[in-house]
């Protein structure tokens, strides 16, 4: 993945709670993803525990530290949009060209919401999109009939801010990382029997929306594909222009089995009606990723479209190549999930070529 001064970067903001596992899924992300990523840690109480502990990851030279790590001090970044956060994202858009992407890790006792609209604002707007919310949560915790592990934390945390007196209901809380999320984690999911592991899902998916899938993970590993892009070396601009389809799976260090397709097919789509139908297939198939373009009779530039869970984004980037625009309308399409149906993916979107 690569980007320019102009380019929107990518944004993934991971929400849950003191102690759900967000900083060692950060630290496992800046070490094995190999993209260059900045992170935006913005945490009530304790400052500077999550930085430091990111920092010492590794990840990057020592003296790209104070660029690539950021910290906001007050985590109500709704009260804080802009004596703090729009400043700080302006300086880090600054070295755009150097970045391929931007992680969030925002203190779940925020509403994950305000932070996501901020990225509206018309200073930034232009140069970001937000790919996703990832929530992430203590699967032994939740097995136990807990949102939180330790709650004696978490009060001295909430403690530490008196702007959180109007959020103090944990229980509500964990509804509105619930809501806002596009993807949910599941920490320690390595502790979990299968009986304890349904027992999680079954407390999660009733606050979920549709088409929001639930994932364990293992000392925070995950594929960085699932948070940034399906993958670095083979997009859809990397195969030919005939029909195909490809279902295999991935097995990697995170133990997620995943299947993937693609597929490319020439003709005239109607946005609207494309928009819909990979909305309805995102939620149907519960896909985790879906990645492609779209060209279109009289655009210079071809349509991206972006999904994580049922967090779909479509937009005409003017910042492609024009060689790379085909000479004929069409879509590229990657999907990836846990159970994915090619077949169904292809039928749906055959049927609305005109």
């Amino acid at each position: 993945m690569s980007t320019n001064n102009l380019a929107r970067l990518p944004v993934t903001v991971v929400t849950g709670f003191l102690g759900a596992g967000k900083s060692t899924l950060l630290r496992q992300l800046l070490l094995h993803s190999g993209l260059r990523l900045a992170v935006l840690v913005n945490e009530f109480g304790e400052v500077g525990i999550d930085g430091d502990l990111i920092r010492s990851c590794g990840f990057c030279p020592e003296e790209e530290a104070e660029s690539r790590v950021v910290e906001l001090a007050n985590g109500c970044l709704c009260c804080t949009v802009q004596d703090e956060f729009l400043p700080t994202m302006q300086t880090l858009l600054q070295r755009a060209d150097q970045l391929d992407g931007i992680v969030v890790e925002t203190s779940g006792l925020a509403l994950p919401l305000p932070l996501v609209q901020a990225f509206q604002w018309p200073e930034i707007r232009t140069r970001t999109r937000v790919t996703g919310v990832v929530t992430v949560v203590d699967g032994e915790a939740l097995a136990a009939g807990s949102v939180v592990g330790d709650p004696a934390a978490l009060q001295a945390q909430q403690q530490a801010d008196p702007s959180l007196d109007h959020l103090a209901d944990l229980d509500d809380l964990f509804s509105d990382q619930l809501q806002a999320a596009d993807l949910v984690l599941v920490s320690r999911g390595d502790l979990l029997d299968d009986n304890q592991l349904a027992v999680v899902r079954g407390r999660l998916q009733a606050g979920l929306r549709p088409g929001v899938e639930v994932l364990p993970m293992q000392r925070g590993s995950i594929p960085a594909a699932l948070l940034f892009g399906l993958d670095r070396e083979a997009g859809p601009h990397d195969h030919d222009h005939h029909d195909h389809e490809h279902d295999h799976e991935h097995h990697d260090h995170s133990h997620v089995a995943m299947q993937s397709a693609s597929l490319r097919l020439n003709g005239r789509f109607d946005r609207a009606a494309l928009e819909l139908a990979l909305r309805q297939q995102i939620e149907r198939q519960s896909l985790l990723r879906l990645k492609g373009r779209a060209w279109f009779a009289g655009k210079a530039h071809p349509l991206q479209i972006q999904a994580v869970g049922p967090r779909l984004e479509c937009w005409f980037d003017p910042h492609t190549p024009a060689q790379a625009t085909p000479p004929e309308p069409g879509l590229d399409v990657v999907a990836l999930g846990l159970s994915l149906d090619a077949s169904a993916l292809h039928q749906a979107l055959s049927a609305l070529l005109a």
